[in-house]
């Protein structure tokens, strides 16, 4: 039996710029780190006492004795791809799905990590990270770019690049002070509204403005947002300020990146004293984060009262294997004699 932990991330900066279509021309770039919510996959091959091959539990349950009879398609090409058979997988986690926090490729990353220590083979991060990009964007055909993968295998803080088909990971250089005090002005809450990522990227791709020059901007904020946390002499209530610019920038890119009532829940934050923030994910729903100096968080937190707000701190890890049990497996047809 294996069980994985992977954390979920939350992107600050440059969403939008880690699609191929955009960074393979203009370059691109995110600053996102994990944080301490997991979602948690837990597989081991299924015994021979039933009358269905394969079990699967998540939002749904599955009962198949075939790989192509499975629903859930990242499960079914996840399989096909590694040379699964005979398992029971089961998914749980802290935080909804559809939700903005990269929670499909979190459970993607965390399933392939769990399918290869079943095998007994050590799969590193950037292997991981590659794998759930391919099963996602290519074998299951979802829109989207490649950050969330990237995050929730490597995890921590990072600034991710990304060029030519490829990317580079650079952990943030930030002292463990500033660190700290990031952490404590930023406020998340949930809105309640969720949907599925790559619907809202196939929703803001078919609009016909021109997006370049705002997903341009996007990306030149990177630049600044990292000086921000990196320099000390910059005052960090200045990444509150980037945020807000970033969100305005993002709103532009399609009109299913925010919503009415969002729009109403943001605004309210911010004259609330926050500084700036922003709705995590592809948009349209989800949860939204908010840079709030520490006396005006009481007055935010009243203002966002109908939300659940969700305390949460950084973490480093990523994707990991918190308990291994090897077993021993053979194949049912070498087993028939």
């Amino acid at each position: 039996m294996i069980i994985t932990k992977t954390p979920f991330r939350m992107s600050f900066f440059g969403g939008g710029t880690d699609m191929p279509k955009f960074f393979n021309e203009h370059g691109g770039a995110v600053l996102s780190t994990t944080f301490d919510k997991y979602c948690y996959v837990n597989v081991r091959h299924l015994p021979r006492f039933f009358d269905f091959k394969t079990h699967l539990t998540y939002s749904k349950m599955e009962y198949v004795n075939s790989i192509d009879e499975i629903q859930h398609p990242a499960i079914r090409n996840a399989m096909k791809m590694l040379d699964m058979e005979e398992i029971r997988l089961t998914y749980e986690a802290d935080l909804p799905a559809r939700s903005g926090l990269g929670t499909s490729s979190s459970f993607a990353v965390g399933m392939l990590n769990g399918f290869y220590a079943l095998k007994g083979k050590y799969a590193d991060k950037k292997k991981l990270a590659d794998e759930a990009i391919r099963l996602e964007r290519e074998l299951c055909m979802e829109a989207g770019g490649w950050q969330d993968q990237i995050a929730a295998s490597y995890g921590g803080f990072n600034r991710i690049n990304f060029y030519d088909n490829d990317y580079e990971v650079l952990p943030l250089i930030i002292s463990p002070e500033r660190k700290k005090e990031l952490n404590c002005n930023l406020l998340m809450f949930f809105t309640g509204f969720t949907r599925f990522s790559s619907d809202v990227q196939k929703a803001n791709s078919s609009g016909k403005e021109d997006k370049i020059d705002q997903l341009k901007e996007m990306y030149s904020l990177v630049d600044e947002a990292e000086r921000t946390l990196t320099e000390k002499k910059i005052n960090i209530d200045e990444f509150g300020r980037l945020l807000d610019h970033t969100w305005k920038l993002k709103r532009q890119t399609g009109s299913a990146v925010s919503t009415d009532s969002i729009d109403y829940l943001y605004k309210k934050g911010i004259e609330a004293g926050a500084l700036g923030g922003k709705l995590l994910g592809a948009g349209g729903g989800g949860f939204l984060v908010f840079y709030v100096q520490p006396e005006y968080q009481e007055a935010v937190k009243r203002a966002m009262s109908d939300l659940l707000y969700i305390p949460f701190e950084f973490e480093t890890g990523g994707t990991r294997v918190i308990h291994y049990t090897p077993e021993s497996y053979e194949p049912a047809e070498q087993k028939e004699i």
